[in-house]
């Protein structure tokens, strides 16, 4: 499951940079969500494009795209973002079950 981060904070000559950030979680093989993309401008555009694309819920939180910007890809979030995170994911799931409730699955 993928979640995404965006967020709009000043660059270069006061302009304003979006920043997105995705996330990945199996709960069958991760102790904890894993950064899976991270960028500004248009690397940001694409991520959150291909989110989009995709169906995977979006919403945006700049403190938290903030902290997950710090991390490297493929890092594990620390344990200080775990709630968080974990409310975006009760989100995600809500937003699953009722998707599936609606298509009858």
């Amino acid at each position: 499951m993928k979640r995404k981060e965006e967020k709009v904070g000043r660059g270069k000559g006061g302009k304003r940079r979006l920043l997105a950030a995705a996330l990945k979680y199996d709960g069958a093989k991760d102790e904890a969500p894993i950064l899976a993309a991270k960028g500004r401008g248009a690397v940001a555009e694409k991520i959150l494009e291909i989110a989009r694309k995709h169906g995977i819920p979006v919403t945006a939180d700049p403190a938290l795209a903030e902290m997950l910007a710090k991390l490297d890809l493929d890092e594990q979030i620390p344990m200080e973002l775990y709630r968080a995170v974990a409310e975006i994911l009760a989100f995600v799931y809500t937003l699953n079950a009722a998707w599936r409730e609606q298509k009858g699955a």
